[in-house]
């Protein structure tokens, strides 16, 4: 089966929420220094900038879910890209630390939301044979905004713009945010919410218009699902015989986000900073670990269903604690900075390659898509809590022990996820 033309546009456009997920994450990376200066701010005032986003999206994708079924992902979606409008311009233009911080919020909501509904959106829209690659789009955008974003301060940073120089940073996400806007109103609902609210030719016609070869069948699938899910909606997930997939599914995703791989990504210009290069070259040096995280995110994709999930979680896991440990070693021995880049990239290559997308592969595969263990295997999202922990314990770790322990911290952490991964799951 081949994509069409209102197919391949519907998943490019939903897809976009994931490049501005990975541009607004990251973006800070190349500001926070400078807000630091700026704002005068302690070890816990650089965290709460960084994490301040990431509140926002634990809270947009706890309730993505529940706004999704009641409007639909594309109106929700577009309500997201709103989100990250106003968090551009609102933290460009900030007249203070705490208005940014409540902006930097109000695009994590957004973040969180975009986080959930995107793939949601392409896997109702793509026909069964394709759904697979489809969603993964989103995930390559993700990391492509994440090079984005690194680019776009770099370039910046080369027009030497003076004190208003992080907040041209900040604030181009707005561009991009509002061209996710208008694209929003070219693509149609989504045939699984128009099911469920019983516009069946509505449904139909969607279905018709993605190309699906049998599209009465695809929808007699989709409302046999729909009611599948409402017999379900009920049933408790906390039970006994559960214990065992819910303790698997919460510790495998707190120990991903506490591979520490999200503090590099949001203070990956300090660190490099620390090691003693200047912004520019640090910006340079981030552009080069941006394209890294993207080619190998690519080849986790190709590989994954090669030499599966769990051997590509456990071998990533254990190579990641390895390249932290190197990381480690150079802030303690103060020797061979050059190697900090490349130790940095092979840290990026291997967790794109293997646990980021090992994770990403058991949480989907591991948990039935209806019944209470659907709910079980969204318990895997609780782990974004700890994403705000991450830069949190990041900033202090560095400034009261040093980078070198805080790296260590998150080394340790690693080798949990490799002991939890070698259980039986997928």
């Amino acid at each position: 089966m081949r994509l069409n033309y209102n197919l391949t546009k519907a998943t490019l456009t939903g897809a976009l929420g994931g490049l501005l997920f990975g541009f607004d994450t990251v973006v800070v990376a190349g500001v926070i220094d400078t807000l630091v200066g700026q704002y005068h701010l302690s070890p816990t005032g650089k965290g709460l900038t960084v994490a301040s986003a990431l509140v926002g999206t634990v809270i947009g994708a706890l309730g993505a879910g529940q706004l999704g079924q009641r409007l639909g992902s594309r109106e929700t979606l577009r309500a997201t890209a709103i989100l990250y409008i106003i968090s551009a311009i609102g933290s460009a233009l900030a007249p203070s630390w705490t208005i940014l911080m409540i902006f930097r919020f109000i695009g994590g909501l957004g973040i969180g939301a975009s986080s959930v509904l995107g793939p949601v959106y392409i896997a109702e829209l793509a026909p069964a044979k394709l759904r697979g690659r489809l969603v993964g789009v989103f995930q390559f955008n993700v990391v492509f905004g994440i090079l984005v974003a690194y680019t776009s301060n770099y370039l910046i940073r080369l027009l030497h713009l003076g004190a208003t120089e992080w907040r041209w940073q900040v604030g181009v996400a707005s561009l991009q945010a509002l061209g996710f806007l208008i694209l929003l109103y070219g693509i149609p609902r989504s045939p699984r919410w128009s099911a469920s609210q019983n516009r069946i030719d509505e449904a139909l016609a969607v279905l018709k218009m993605m190309g699906d070869p049998d599209p009465e069948a695809e929808l007699a699938d989709i409302r046999k699902a729909l009611s599948e899910e409402h017999a379900a909606a009920h049933q408790p997930v906390f039970r006994w015989k559960y214990r065992y997939p819910l303790f698997l599914a919460i510790s495998l995703g707190a120990f991903n986000q506490f591979s520490g791989i999200n503090a590099i990504l949001y203070y990956l210009n300090s660190i490099f900073s620390s090691a003693g290069f200047s912004q520019i070259s640090g910006d340079q040096q981030a552009i080069a670990i941006g394209f890294t995280n993207l080619v190998f995110t690519m080849v986790g994709m190709a590989v994954i269903d090669k030499i599966g999930r769990k051997t590509l979680l456990l071998i990533g896991a254990l190579g990641t604690a390895a390249c932290l440990s190197s990381v480690a070693w150079l802030f303690h021995t103060n020797t061979h900075p050059g190697a900090l880049v490349l130790d940095t990239c092979c840290l990026h290559c291997i967790f794109c390659n293997e646990p980021g997308r090992g994770y990403l592969g058991l949480h989907r595969r591991s948990f039935p898509e209806s019944g209470p263990l659907q709910r079980a295997g969204d318990w895997q999202r609780q782990p974004l809590v700890l994403e705000y922990c991450d830069p949190d314990v990041f900033s202090r770790y560095s400034r009261n022990l040093g980078t070198e322990r805080a790296i260590r911290f998150f080394c340790i952490h690693d080798n949990f996820a490799v002991l939890c991964g070698t259980f039986p799951l997928s």
